[in-house]
């Protein structure tokens, strides 16, 4: 099965740490970010990557090779100009096509998730979207279900206007399956992003699905986030 992990983001909001180095490449224990991304990847059978790559992109490009230490074949993809979540996966389409679900990961999401759970209820549900999602109240992200996993709404940094009438503390994992259908059918040129442009329409057709968390889950997006992952993962085994 393919998958991509979105490493083309500059981490602005890492301060000096991501200065000069790509924040997939942060450690955690002797175990960048993506390292770990890659083995819990590869334990659930998603044996071709592909990595957009923008800031210091080089240095992740060096340090995941053709991705044989992990079992794995990468793909590494440049870009020049940023295109934002959807835009990354719709310009990767030709390399993720095939007829399994496309796994997409935010290379800044720690998770030991089981993706074949993940794999099971996509299929199930006969979505064109799954996303794995966790809970977190006063989120910048909310989303709605159903008793069957259906989801209803997906708001992505919400006023409280907005906020209103939508009462969940799901929200957004950064981690989703695809329909292989839908890379190549999304609307380009230029930056698209999943949770703002293509998702909404997703959701109004009945056809996004979600499924919640049951392993860890961090995403580093700030350096308080970057302690918190190092403190909840001192001495926990990776896969």
């Amino acid at each position: 099965m393919k998958a991509m992990v979105l490493c083309a983001g500059k981490g602005t909001r890492m301060g000096g740490l991501a200065r000069d180095l790509p924040k997939p490449l942060l450690d955690i224990h002797g175990r960048p970010i993506l390292d770990r991304i890659l083995a819990n990847l590869a334990r659930w059978g998603f044996d071709q990557v592909v990595l957009n790559l923008h800031h210091r992109g080089e240095l992740i490009r060096d340090f995941v090779g053709d991705g044989a230490r992990w079992g794995v074949r990468i793909h590494c993809r440049f870009e020049p100009e940023l295109t934002g979540t959807a835009g990354a996966v719709r310009d990767a389409a030709g390399l993720l096509a095939g007829p399994d679900p496309v796994l997409v990961h935010y290379g800044d999401v720690v998770t030991d998730q089981d993706l074949g759970a993940l794999v099971r209820a996509h299929r199930d549900h006969g979505a064109l979207a799954t996303l794995l999602l966790h809970r977190r109240p006063g989120s910048n992200s909310v989303v709605a279900v159903d008793p069957a996993w259906r989801v209803l709404r997906l708001l992505e940094r919400p006023s409280e206007e907005e906020r209103k009438g939508v009462d969940s503390t799901w929200v957004n994992s950064g981690v989703y399956l695809l329909d292989p259908a839908l890379p190549p059918a999304l609307p380009g040129p230029g930056a698209l992003d999943f949770p703002r442009d293509v998702f909404p329409e997703l959701v109004a057709r009945g056809r996004v699905a979600g499924v919640p968390l049951t392993g860890y889950r961090c995403a580093v997006d700030g350096p308080e986030r970057l302690e918190q992952a190092r403190r909840e993962l001192q001495g926990v085994p990776w896969p």
